[in-house]
């Protein structure tokens, strides 16, 4: 159940590791300042992060709405991703980082984000990436699933409401869906604009919000160097995935 507990019990852990890891605070940096270039540049500039969790992508996209499914002090509004509270055409970027493998009818998310966004508006999406070496980091060293034979259900049974929301997760659906496509990645009113799969190496050795820290702070440049030097076999040492959809 997607309950308030739940969610605190995560938060806090979260926030504890957050506080403490300077290098996890700049890998996110620079994970935000990947997704920032590839914004739609729409000139209605609303741009709204959906399960911003404890990150601030503020220090790197200023003005950013930040939002979640329950209230925290440094969230600006609660909301549902399959009802959201915006007026329509009124959002011209979507970010969800780490939140797209949340969503059990991930069709049913993208019909609302459609309904708020402008043509032209864009959905961001940055989710862990399944390559042989994200299947161990993901598979053997992260709590949740990676659902990577469960079925995905696109859209949502009859009669379902959105607020009964259950705990959903499967690390590996954005991998199947963006880059496997075992279902339809381009519905009806999307372009697909980006599907960008990123080495990180930094990340997997920061320890994250639930392992160690692996390297000191000062050994980072080194680290994200590798990142860069294995990029090339994505497929291989990739752990990070950009999908990129523009309402058409």
């Amino acid at each position: 159940m997607a309950t308030v507990e739940v969610h605190h019990q995560e938060i806090n852990k979260n926030l504890k590791h957050w506080r403490r890891k300077p290098v996890l605070r700049e890998i996110y940096r620079g994970f935000h300042r990947i997704i920032a270039f590839h914004l739609s540049n729409h000139p209605l500039h609303s741009i709204v992060e959906l399960g911003s969790g404890v990150a601030d992508i503020r220090d790197v996209i200023p003005g950013c709405l930040r939002t979640d499914l329950f209230p925290n002090p440094w969230i600006d509004r609660v909301e549902n991703a399959y009802d959201l509270s915006f007026a329509d055409e009124s959002i011209s970027d979507l970010i969800l980082f780490d939140v797209f493998h949340h969503l059990r009818y991930p069709g049913a998310a993208l019909q609302e984000f459609q309904r708020v966004l402008p043509i032209g508006g864009r959905v961001l999406v940055f989710e862990p990436y399944i390559s042989l070496f994200g299947l161990v980091v993901y598979g053997l060293l992260h709590e949740e699933p990676l659902g990577l034979k469960a079925p995905i259900p696109w859209e949502a049974p009859p009669h379902w409401n959105p607020a009964d929301l259950d705990y959903y997760a499967a690390q590996a659906n954005a991998t199947r869906i963006f880059v496997r496509r075992v279902i339809d990645i381009q519905p009806p009113g999307w372009n697909l604009i980006t599907v960008k799969r990123l080495c990180s190496f930094s990340y997997v050795f920061s320890g994250g919000y639930s392992r160690p820290q692996l390297y000191p702070f000062w050994a980072l440049r080194a680290i994200q160097s590798l990142d860069k030097m294995f990029s090339g076999l994505p497929q291989v040492f990739g752990t990070r995935l950009l999908t990129v959809l523009e309402k058409a």
